[in-house]
């Protein structure tokens, strides 16, 4: 080999190397969590309850619920006529004092939570259906008539 085809195959060489060693020194910095990974992760975190359920009540209608509730039933949140967790966890408080709710106070209006409603519906709101924990057409329109 020539003088120069030496140099130049040495630099190349070097240069080679080099980028060799700062790519693996650089994979840990680099890596990307498998499909695996991500889904233990996602299992891991605990779930919350952050949806909106106002059952068919208007904005009006439901800041008319969160006024209630904050005047009766501890509610601190912002009447802004969206149903959310804290809403619907004071309406747990209250279902549970009068209307048989036994569930956790978790702002779920789940199948249990809809049962104590109906109860209080039926009460005094003009439901007729039956308890069956279905926030359903008749469900609503009682309800409608409670947020008046």
């Amino acid at each position: 080999m020539r003088p120069n085809a030496l140099g130049t195959t040495l630099a190349g060489l070097v240069t080679v190397v080099g980028l060799t060693v700062g790519s693996v020194a650089t994979a840990g910095t680099s890596f990307a969590a498998t499909a695996t990974t991500a889904q233990t992760t996602a299992v891991a975190q605990p779930a919350a309850v952050t949806a909106t359920e106002n059952f068919g009540l208007t904005t009006a209608e439901a800041k008319n619920v969160q006024d209630f509730l904050a005047y009766h039933w501890g509610y601190t949140g912002a009447i802004d006529g969206q149903l959310g967790t804290n809403s619907w966890k004071a309406f747990q408080r209250c279902l549970a004092t009068y209307w048989g709710y036994t569930g956790a106070i978790d702002g779920d209006p789940g199948p249990n939570t809809i049962k104590a409603l109906q109860r209080l519906l039926k009460d005094s709101y003009g439901y007729t259906g039956a308890i069956d924990g279905i926030a359903g057409s008749g469900t609503r329109a009682a309800f409608k008539r409670f947020a008046a």
